[in-house]
């Protein structure tokens, strides 16, 4: 009896019988793979197989950053890469009209549009909501154009066509430029902080589709009404007084146009100034010090001390007394905005000021107040001072008149004299009155005064410069009661940091209560007088008003 075969045996068999009787090709073909497999083998006897590389194993330790996070950094590095960048080289050069201008994209949480008009000030208008502001910043007014226009009224209609022109050419030149500046700019910090160009791309691709999501943002938010409601600073704080209520310039369009041309007068007067002004260019290391006097309690005189410490970068402000109108305590309040300028205030009292004034002068942030022949050194320069002796607000006391300011010079010249004895010379010397500076002649080589309300600037006998300065305060309260408004006047002074001697000087002259022309002269020290290049005692003709 035959032997049975186990079941799983029999797929077996009759696989090898189905191939048996296959064709012979295909019976061929596992003598083939047998070939091959014989030739692989002979391969690798020859050229033995590289040992497999092994696979970095990374520590459990070291955990990936949270895609979040991830992404939350890259935002970062976009954002402050196309700031950077926007910062740096986002701005253009361009005419619009008769201004040569400066035209920037700067990152800001409010947006908003700013033209800056130095020295002069800067207007602000809410034109729209987004995370940049337009900033556009007056360089230059062609004065020859603008004359023009005073001359030919007739030219302001086609002035419409081309400032509106010259816009759209701007426009799109910043946006163009604004955008390689932050494409760049993210490119590069990503670069930097990544290290792979492939983050380094998208770092910069998504400070491009930023840029064009604020730009849409602004042009979605805009507002043309904001140019009817713009807000001045500085010394534009005038300017509606100028031209008026902007909501009546399209009511009355001809009035508007006489009163720009005013405007664009005084301005020009402003510029033309400045281009004819001598060739000094004062250095970064230059001291630079404003000289302020006879204030009398006009609240405008501190915006347009902040206007001018902001835009010419002052290093200090001296004020030569009469802050106040009758030195009372109920008077101490206006005070208060030397706290808030940011450099040192030094001042002494006049003959308006009082004891109290004084006291509160020293309780501000940022003063330094100077009496009896004191001295401190602000910037490097040190500068002594003292009180007037006299305050005429006070009826029950008379007058001393001259006298009492003559002996009041002869202690501050005493106290000069010592400090050049103990080797610490005074470099400026401050009073109210220039009668009592008279006696410190040869002791210092620049003294400053006011009281006079009237510009003034000569030598004395020895050497030594007498700078009287005129009203900050253009009067003051009392200007009201005078037909012909006074004059605001303030100094810029331009001193040598290392010899501490004075070098040029900026008579800033602006219209009283009512007007609004302003006028800069500067004014240099010959070198070949006395106080020149060399370093001793300033001298110098008196200047003029430009």
């Amino acid at each position: 009896m035959a032997r049975e075969v186990p079941f799983a045996v029999s797929p077996v068999r009759a696989l090898f019988e189905r191939l048996r009787r296959a064709p012979a090709r295909l019976r061929r073909f596992p003598a083939a793979v047998r070939r091959l497999a014989d030739r692989a083998r002979g391969a690798r006897r020859a050229h033995p197989p590289r040992a497999p590389r092994r696979r970095r194993v990374e520590s459990s330790l070291v955990q990936r950053p949270h895609p979040y996070a991830r992404a939350l950094g890259l935002a970062a590095v976009t954002v402050v890469g196309a700031g950077l960048g926007l910062l740096v080289v986002g701005g253009v050069e361009t005419s619009v009209g008769p201004v040569d201008t400066r035209m920037a994209l700067t990152p800001s949480v409010t947006g908003d549009t700013r033209i800056s008009v130095s020295p002069l000030g800067a207007i602000d208008m809410d034109s729209h909501d987004a995370p940049l502001r337009l900033d556009v910043e007056v360089e230059r007014l062609d004065p020859d154009r603008s004359r023009a226009l005073v001359a030919h009224p007739e030219e302001f209609s086609g002035l419409e066509e081309e400032v509106a022109a010259d816009i759209r050419r701007s426009t799109v030149d910043l946006g163009v430029r604004s955008g390689g500046a932050a494409l760049v700019g993210a490119t590069a910090l990503g670069l930097a902080v990544y290290r792979t160009p492939r983050r380094a791309l998208a770092a910069g691709g998504l400070a491009l589709a930023l840029l064009a999501a604020s730009g849409a943002s602004a042009f979605a938010t805009w507002n043309p009404k904001s140019v009817l409601e713009p807000k001045y600073s500085g010394l534009l704080t005038s300017a509606p007084s100028v031209i008026g209520d902007a909501r009546s310039i399209v009511t009355e369009f001809d009035v508007y146009q006489q009163e720009l041309a005013r405007l664009v007068t005084n301005v020009s007067k402003l510029y033309d100034a400045a281009s004819t002004l001598p060739a000094y260019r004062p250095d970064p290391s230059t001291v630079r010090f404003l000289h302020v006097s006879d204030m009398h309690l006009n609240p405008a005189a501190w915006g347009i001390i902040r206007s001018l410490v902001d835009q010419y970068e002052l290093d200090a402000v001296i004020d030569t007394g009469d802050t106040m109108d009758h030195g009372s305590e109920a008077e101490n309040v206006y005070l208060d905005p030397i706290a808030t300028l940011g450099v040192p205030y030094v001042w002494v009292r006049g003959n308006h000021d009082s004891l109290a004034t004084q006291a509160a002068v020293e309780r501000q942030k940022n003063a330094r107040v100077v009496d009896d022949g004191e001295s401190v050194v602000v910037a490097g320069v040190r500068i002594a001072g003292i009180g007037d002796p006299q305050f005429t607000p006070d009826r029950s006391v008379a007058a001393a008149g001259d006298p009492a300011e003559t002996a009041a010079g002869e202690r501050l010249a005493a106290a000069l004299a010592g400090l050049r004895d103990r080797g610490r010379p005074a470099d400026l010397a401050i009073a109210h009155n220039p009668v009592a500076l008279e006696e410190v002649d040869g002791l210092v080589p620049l003294a400053l005064a006011g009281h006079r309300h009237n510009r003034k600037q000569h030598d004395l006998p020895d050497g030594t410069r007498l700078m009287v300065e005129g009203s900050a305060g253009g009067g003051g309260l009392r200007a009201v009661e005078q037909d012909v408004p006074e004059k605001v006047s303030a100094s810029v002074l331009y001193l040598d940091r290392s010899t501490r001697r004075l070098q040029a000087w900026d008579e800033i002259t602006l219209g009283g209560l009512g007007l609004t022309s302003a006028e800069v002269s500067r004014h240099l020290v010959e070198e070949n007088q006395p106080g020149g290049a060399d370093g001793t005692d300033p001298s110098g003709a008196p200047g003029e008003d430009s």
